[in-house]
């Protein structure tokens, strides 16, 4: 299931349009965290997908729509890509996303706020971040049209990409993998910000990777051999 998660939208009308967005390419989950009050301009943008809206969850906090939903994997949305030294923000583009999403079980596609998007904090809670090429003279994109975008991106490869032939990593297998590191890092006495830092950037690798079940077994392994040395 892919839930198409709104952080805090601040206008009504956006709240339709993208309702309107999301049932153009077959999405019908919309999930709205801490929402402006909805109104009857909601529901008017909206057109022909005023049931999205009708429909729509709505939750406190971003952490509180994850943790009762089971979301498995989580992708953020940012217009101000970071660098290496910006790790919440390092970003892929939807096409690369798009290429190589084949996850099983919730997903979650999340966007910000019209004018701040979405906090650090909140990209932490990511596995992976998407954001979108644009020209220097004006950068930041509509929330509505970033999400025609990314929605198109993962459309139009829905059958193309040849998922059958790809024995993927299992969620458990992935979660399994993060905790050794994390138990890595707690053997090495890391300070507490850098090891938070280096559990962030392992995460983000593994989301970008979209790992094989084979490989996943593989790096198992290797997490076991580190920690029976240490």
């Amino acid at each position: 299931m892919i839930y198409v998660v709104f952080v805090e939208p601040e206008t009504p009308g956006n709240i339709g349009f993208l309702a309107r967005t999301m049932k153009n390419f077959g999405l019908r989950d919309m999930v709205l965290i801490n929402p402006c009050q909805l109104e009857n301009d909601s529901y008017y943008k909206a057109m022909h997908a005023r049931e999205i809206v009708s429909n729509r969850q709505e939750y406190s906090s971003l952490e509180e729509f994850i943790k009762i939903n089971k979301i498995d994997f989580a992708v953020g949305t940012t217009g101000t890509a970071g660098g290496s030294y910006n790790i919440p923000r390092i970003a892929v583009t939807p096409d690369n996303l798009a290429q190589n999403l084949n996850e099983k079980g919730n997903i979650a596609l999340i966007f910000g706020r019209e004018g701040d998007g979405l906090t650090n904090q909140e990209l932490e809670l990511c596995d992976v971040v998407v954001s979108i090429p644009t020209h220097d003279v004006y950068p930041i994109l509509n929330i509505t049209h970033a999400a025609a975008i990314i929605f198109y991106e993962l459309f139009k490869t829905e059958k193309a990409y040849p998922v059958e032939e790809i024995d993927e990593a299992s969620v458990e297998e992935k979660q399994d993998l993060i905790r050794d590191m994390n138990e890595v890092l707690d053997h090495l006495d890391y300070p507490d910000h850098k090891k938070k830092n280096a559990s962030t950037v392992f995460r983000r690798v593994m989301g970008r990777a979209f790992i094989s079940g084979r490989e996943a077994h593989t790096l198992k392994g290797v997490f076991r051999r580190i920690k029976e040395r240490i």
